[in-house]
């Protein structure tokens, strides 16, 4: 396939995204680099990342984007020999903006699900994150039949989303939210009785209210990846060996005792109906 043509194929695959996917903007098809050797010409690589999700990507107070993910995603600029932009996304937008072209790849606290592996390309993992349901310690909430008539918040279009509607069904009134922020608010104010979140929400509950919230019961163990477009084997390929230089070298190791106070842990080789690599 010559050049030409396979910049057509790229455009027109954005063309389709675009015309599929409801968005709250509207974003031009030349956002984007569009292949690795075009970033490196530009000096930029685009990075979609969370907003307001400490600490894996988070605005802070001087303006400026951090965490896990941002430290990541400023090595694989400095891999690539290039300046970062970073792009703040909510959960909802993080795949509709990585398809119609606003960044060139994610590093967005893409948990690794076979429904998303559908859409989007994951890299190998590079990070894990336990999922479980959190409420007040006075309240019983050992399961999933304990949330029969109870307001439980979630992400909208995140793992816990999609973990509790499966295990809860419509059992369960939930309520869902823009991003974790929102949602860790709603249990704090009152608007639900309990939320699904990450291994971070018990350090932030405890902030706002020391000793009142607890977690609850586990849902799952969630690796996340970085996302790029279908077929784009070159991001890919760059980004799958980014990854394993960083793990090798020790400094995802620096970088995960920095924001997750803990040791990498064992990633897996494979995931059922998700692979890590372009055939």
């Amino acid at each position: 396939m010559n050049t030409t043509t396979m910049k057509f194929s790229r455009r027109a695959m954005l063309a389709l995204a675009a015309a599929t996917v409801a968005l709250p903007f509207v974003a031009p098809v030349d956002a984007f680099a569009g292949t690795v050797e075009e970033a490196k010409a530009k000096g930029k690589v685009v990075i979609g990342i969370q907003g307001d999700n400490s600490p894996w990507g988070f605005v802070n107070s001087s303006g400026v984007q951090d965490g896990l993910d941002a430290d990541i995603g400023k090595a694989f600029a400095d891999y690539l020999g290039v300046k970062v932009e970073f792009v703040p996304l909510a959960v909802a937008n993080r795949i509709p903006a990585l398809l119609t072209g606003k960044v060139d790849v994610l590093f967005a606290t893409m948990g690794m699900t076979a429904e998303r592996a559908k859409t989007i390309q994951y890299s190998k993992p590079y990070a894990g994150n336990v999922l479980s349901v959190y409420g007040p310690k006075d309240k019983k909430i050992a399961g999933y039949d304990d949330l029969t008539g109870v307001a439980v918040g979630v992400p909208k279009s995140s793992a816990m989303d999609t973990a509790i509607t499966a295990g809860a069904g419509s059992k369960a009134n939930i309520l869902r939210f823009d991003d974790d922020a929102a949602n860790i608010q709603a249990l704090i104010s009152g608007q639900v009785e309990v939320v699904g979140g990450n291994q971070f929400y018990g350090d932030r509950l405890n902030k706002a209210a020391d000793g009142k919230y607890e977690s609850k019961f586990d849902l799952t163990t969630l690796y996340n990846g970085a996302g790029t477009r279908p077929g784009e084997k070159d991001w890919n390929e760059t980004i799958n060996a980014f990854l394993d230089k960083i793990k090798s070298d020790g400094q995802l190791a620096k970088i995960y005792d920095k924001w997750m106070k803990r040791e990498v842990p064992a990633f897996p080789e494979s995931l059922p109906d998700i692979p890590f690599t372009v055939k």
